[in-house]
């Protein structure tokens, strides 16, 4: 690493509005059917964004971890006598 900042872009798939019938109950309690007509997506994107950082975290720690068990710990990563 160059120690430069990491910058990381992706992309998140809209979801769709579920448009089969549902079965439902009114606030009275009786039974009732809901259909969805026209688009009524949720905003997943504000979820994304600590999903993806959360991702990439386990990406780079995954390297980290193979990086040193090829290579070993290094010397500020040795205990004891040896270190010195």
């Amino acid at each position: 690493s160059t120690g430069q900042p990491v910058v990381v872009r992706f992309a998140v798939k809209p979801t769709s509005s579920i448009l089969t019938p549902r079965r439902s109950i009114t606030r009275a309690g009786t039974p009732t059917e809901v259909v969805t007509r026209g688009r009524h997506d949720p905003c997943v994107g504000i979820r994304a964004v600590p999903v993806g950082e959360a991702m990439m975290a386990v990406v780079l720690l995954d390297q980290y971890l193979m990086h040193r068990a090829q290579v070993g710990p290094g010397p500020a990563g040795r205990i004891g006598p040896e270190a010195q």
